[in-house]
């Protein structure tokens, strides 16, 4: 069995991987997230998760021969990266402007193996359709405090599932680790997939 370190702190991501028969050990990297500020959204998501990688990839209680994925996720809208909104003001003017419309969740994916050194590195797209809700609906779910700690203000597999009316992509991808990408960069490093299963 080969050991996969995940280097995020999203209860989203870690779910996702256990559901799918993997166990990760989680380290989360703390980098200063704002050294990126400025990039373009793709190019964003996919710094911030090689950036995160590397850093947890250097610790000294990460197993050797373990594979570390480092993820980030961005919600472009009109160009514009939307991360994390931190507060009930602008989570609540980022749903005014998201409603009605569709946006596109870009996440970047890192992953490095600690025996080799090698690190590969893609990000994932869905496109996000999102509810005409109401005002009521947005402070309503501002006020639950969901969208304030997750990139683009929603979330796909708690509260805010209901304002979102479709995707077209991944849905894994919008929790925030595409499976079948991961699946696809661990080939890429010569590993198998199945071989990060948990044992049952």
């Amino acid at each position: 069995m080969t050991t996969l370190v995940l280097a995020s702190q999203s209860p989203a991501r870690l779910q996702t991987l256990r559901n799918a028969g993997i166990e990760p050990v989680v380290i989360v990297s703390g980098v200063d997230e704002s050294r990126l500020d400025g990039l373009a959204p793709r190019e964003l998501a996919l710094g911030l998760a090689e950036l995160k990688c590397r850093a947890v990839a250097e610790r000294a209680e990460v197993p050797h021969g373990a594979l570390v994925l480092g993820c980030d996720s961005v919600l472009e809208l009109d160009g514009r990266p939307l991360g994390k909104p931190h507060t009930a003001a602008v989570a609540t003017a980022r749903w005014h402007e998201l409603r009605g419309r569709s946006g596109v969740l870009v996440t970047g994916h890192a992953l490095l193996d600690t025996a080799t050194g090698r690190l590969v590195s893609r990000t994932a797209e869905t496109t996000v359709h999102f509810a005409e809700v109401t005002d009521a609906e947005i402070e309503a779910y501002v006020a639950t405090g969901e969208p304030l700690h997750v990139a683009g203000a929603f979330t796909i597999d708690g509260l805010g599932g209901a304002f979102v009316t479709g995707i077209e992509g991944d849905h894994h991808n919008v929790v925030g680790v595409s499976l079948p990408l991961v699946r696809n960069l661990v080939a890429a490093l010569g590993h198998q997939w199945t071989a990060l299963w948990a044992p049952r």
